[in-house]
């Protein structure tokens, strides 16, 4: 008889639901992007929850054409933004309180992991090979840039360690903040992303701030801002802020690896679903002899899948 993991994830830009089943293969995955008007650059809490329990129900309707909900084995939900004490966004409580009403319904566990566990699970995941005992991940999202030590809790999870990553905005700030004063949509990345594959290389780039397993992003955002109020071409714009995106990540992550000894590294989240930024880490890195790995782009964005993964992991 099939068995199925179901797994809930409500971060501040997506609602998302998942479901494998016991030999780990994806069976149904839906997910929902957050509406965010013209102009802004993000939404209020407040407005992020009311969204996801006015979304939540949809991703729902159509499950029962892909499994027997009396198989679900197991509820996960993310109820936190890491798993470390104090983390806290109230947006994930929506997952958590759908996840334990079915958990009741359905007369079955219920588990909480944390959303970064999750893009790690779902990255290694679909990378089809396990990675060694500890590693290094790099989480690149709209409000996270960070670069992890990580060691594999089996059946719990992972114990994270912060290393290092920005001390100012995130990779995804910049980008977005950018990419809307250039007149794109939020969230920008795969936008921006687009125009800089598409720009012809120019002799115009914004500085690099990078102190050990450290970076600095608010001096960029002022340059490239300066330079759209100065009508620069926005090709040239979204080219220079992907390669100081991508350099400064070279330079800490490679300073991490040095520190730590560990050559292993998985990108994680949303940004690391860039192709210029996979075309630049690839080849830097692999010429310091670090093995990089990155998640499929699909699975970088925002997602339940490492969730669902989890709560199976959980159970073995």
């Amino acid at each position: 008889m099939k068995q199925y993991y179901l797994g809930i994830d409500t971060s501040n830009y997506t609602t998302s639901v998942a479901i494998i089943d016991e030999k780990e293969k994806l069976i149904y995955e839906n997910r929902k992007l957050l509406e965010v008007k013209k102009g802004e650059r993000g939404l209020r809490q407040s407005d992020a929850l009311f969204q996801h329990v006015l979304t939540i129900p949809a991703l729902f309707e159509n499950i029962s054409k892909y499994i027997d909900c009396r198989h679900i084995k197991k509820v996960s939900a993310s109820s936190r933004p890491r798993p470390v004490e104090g983390s806290y966004m109230p947006v994930f409580s929506v997952g958590v309180s759908f996840g334990k009403t079915l958990a009741h319904v359905l007369n079955c566990p219920y588990v909480e992991f944390s959303h970064q566990e999750n893009h790690i699970k779902a990255a290694e995941w679909s990378i089809g090979e396990s990675l060694g005992e500890r590693f290094i991940a790099v989480h690149t999202s709209g409000g996270t840039t960070e670069i992890l030590g990580v060691e594999k809790k089996h059946g719990r999870g992972y114990h994270i360690q912060i290393l290092g990553g920005t001390k100012d905005i995130s990779a995804g700030q910049l980008i977005d903040r950018i990419g809307v004063k250039l007149g794109l949509n939020f969230p920008a990345g795969k936008y921006l992303d687009g125009m800089a594959e598409a720009a012809e290389e120019n002799d115009f780039s914004l500085p690099v701030s990078v102190k050990g397993s450290h970076i600095n992003f608010s001096g960029p955002e002022t340059m490239a801002a300066r330079s759209i109020e100065k009508h620069m071409d926005a090709g040239k714009v979204a080219k220079a802020v992907f390669q100081c995106i991508s350099v400064s990540l070279e330079k800490a992550v490679a300073h991490t690896c040095a520190m730590t000894g560990l050559k292993q590294v998985l990108m994680i989240g949303g940004v690391a679903s860039s192709t210029y930024l996979r075309k630049h880490l690839n080849k830097s890195l692999r010429k310091k002899n670090i093995q990089i790995y990155f998640g499929d782009a699909k699975y970088c964005t925002d997602h339940a899948i490492g969730t669902a993964l989890l709560g199976l992991e959980n159970n073995l």
